[in-house]
């Protein structure tokens, strides 16, 4: 892909002369401080990613696009969110792919629902539900905030999601809920062939209903449920070593697969 500039409304990731990093969303209204002095905005906004810029200071700074996981762990959130780790392995294991319909439930604060637009490509499209207009707002904008635009594939509803699977009738139906239980018979009906139905908990209890809905809808095979575990390495010359601490249990993913 050609290079191309940052634009006013994108958000953009900074690293100081010391390696830390700040998210900015661009606005040539505004100014980035730090201890390592000032940069305006409109000093980023027309700049190529990978570019230095000076601060009032003389102090370097790189400017980059955030990656995903990136923007999911600084931006400032509502609803929880998904952490990466675990995004990524449902995204795998849903077997999301370009072309696919996604249902999505609920919307939080967005992070998902970014890297579900990005896993179904062009073709495909995501429609996300949230029950409450306040959090779809918030997601609205951290959503189009992450390249400064909404991605096209994406369609927002207010409302349970219950509601829209019959309607939809999905290639997969990925739930970030409470009481994905209640969504898992309905899914056994209207999910399409071979279709996924993931769903990520926090709690043993909550995995044990939802198993338990997914048994009695008879509907599903496949199913598995599994946690992620996360630990960084540090790695200086000769020295090698795991880090002190992990990302350690967040949640648990369980997926099934729906047959006819």
């Amino acid at each position: 892909m050609k290079p191309h500039p940052f634009v006013e409304g994108e958000s953009c990731l900074l690293y100081d002369d010391k390696g830390k990093q700040y998210l900015l969303a661009l606005d040539s209204a505004k100014q980035f401080h730090s201890d390592r002095g000032m940069i305006p905005h409109t000093a980023i906004v027309g700049q190529d990613e990978g570019s230095k810029v000076t601060s009032s200071k003389g102090v370097d700074a790189v400017v980059m696009r955030p990656r995903l996981a990136d923007y999911v762990l600084k931006m400032k959130r509502g609803a929880a969110v998904m952490y990466p780790k675990d995004a990524g392995a449902l995204i795998t294991w849903a077997d999301i792919s370009p072309g696919d319909t996604v249902l999505e439930a609920g919307t939080g604060s967005g992070a998902l629902t970014l890297g579900l637009s990005r896993a179904v490509g062009t073709s495909g499209s995501v429609i996300t539900v949230e029950r409450r207009d306040d959090h779809q707002a918030h997601a609205r904008k951290l959503i189009a905030g992450f390249r400064g635009s909404t991605p096209g594939n994406i369609e927002f509803r207010i409302g349970d999601v219950e509601e829209f699977v019959a309607e939809i009738e999905p290639d997969r139906i990925v739930l970030d809920l409470p009481e994905p239980w209640l969504v898992a018979p309905i899914a056994g009906e209207h999910l399409t062939g071979g279709g996924v139905l993931a769903s990520y908990l926090p709690t043993v209890p909550q995995v044990q209903q939802l198993r338990e809905s997914m048994d009695r809808s008879n509907a599903f095979i496949e199913m598995d449920t599994f946690e992620i575990l996360m630990r960084s390495w540090a790695v200086t010359g000769r020295s090698v070593r795991p880090e002190h601490r992990m990302v350690g249990h967040t949640g648990f993913i369980t997926i099934g697969r729906r047959r006819l």
